[in-house]
């Protein structure tokens, strides 16, 4: 008789089968983890160890765009030194009690308590692949005092993102803003008109054109928005805030950005200068 073909009910035959069948499973799970993990190395090899990271511009310069994509890109938050002192006298931490009472009392919070905040804000999970500064320093004093205190735990600054915009650019930028009060729906002359929008003979908006697209009441413009007011900011932003890029400057650390391309290639710009090695 011709021996029987081995049969998948064969304990000998099965054995063997789930040997094997583990053997390829084994494999390939190895190389798709392995593929998962060299990206997930990569990416950290790229953009890590903690990256503490700080953004400059003048009014108008993209900050407020690009901030929240940078943040959603790497997963670490974007900290408002507004928000945090919000959070900090919620909470009534010990910096946030001192905070309060200055407060109360009508006074000036100080640089030594807002950096007491950050400190505090910045060992919570969230932050353990690094954060972003938004409104945080403004000054000198205030870069160095930061600077200090992140040095009392082995760490610094490690990328400040620059965004240069001609300021003309920034004029047509911010002065072209108008806000309806009511809803907070905002307009911009060139870039989001609202439809009742006519012009002057010199081709500038005419105010009382000026209309909410949805009720048709009047539109305004924040007291900031005006080319008085921004002229103002500016020379602050030069004499105060630049200098603070002079003094990460020599470490290597500060990446320009043209704010002024259109938004889709200043992300790229961004992207690609979010880098430790670019």
């Amino acid at each position: 008789a011709q021996p029987r073909a081995a049969r998948c009910e064969d304990p000998v035959a099965l054995g063997a089968a789930l040997a094997g069948g583990a053997a390829l499973g084994g494999v390939g799970g190895y190389l798709l983890g392995k593929r998962r993990g060299d990206a997930v190395e990569e990416k950290y090899g790229t953009f890590w160890p903690r990256k503490i990271m700080m953004m400059f511009g003048a009014p108008g310069a993209g900050k407020g765009t690009q901030g929240p994509k940078i943040a959603e890109m790497l997963g670490i938050p974007q900290l408002s030194t507004g928000d945090m002192l919000r959070e900090a006298v919620a909470k009534e931490t010990v910096v946030g009690r001192r905070a309060k009472e200055v407060m109360a009392a009508g006074g000036l919070v100080s640089d030594d308590i807002v950096i007491g905040i950050i400190r505090e804000r910045i060992q919570e999970e969230d932050c353990r692949s690094g954060f972003i500064l938004d409104g945080f320093p403004r000054s000198l004093p205030q870069a160095q005092a930061l600077d200090e205190m992140l040095a009392a735990a082995g760490e610094a600054v490690s990328l400040v993102v620059a965004f240069d915009v001609d300021p003309a650019v920034l004029e047509e930028r911010v002065c072209g803003r108008w806000v309806d009060k009511a809803s907070g729906r905002s307009y911009h002359a060139r870039y989001a008109p609202p439809k009742s929008m006519k012009f002057d003979a010199d081709g500038k908006p005419i105010p009382s054109t000026m209309k909410d697209d949805v009720t048709g009441a009047p539109l305004m413009q924040r007291p900031d928005d005006t080319s008085q007011a921004l002229r103002k900011r500016l020379d602050g932003y030069r004499s105060v805030t630049a200098p603070i890029l002079d003094h990460y400057a020599p470490r290597g650390i500060v990446r320009r950005v043209n704010g002024g391309a259109p938004i889709a290639l200043v992300w790229e710009e961004v992207r690609a200068k979010l880098g430790k090695k670019r």
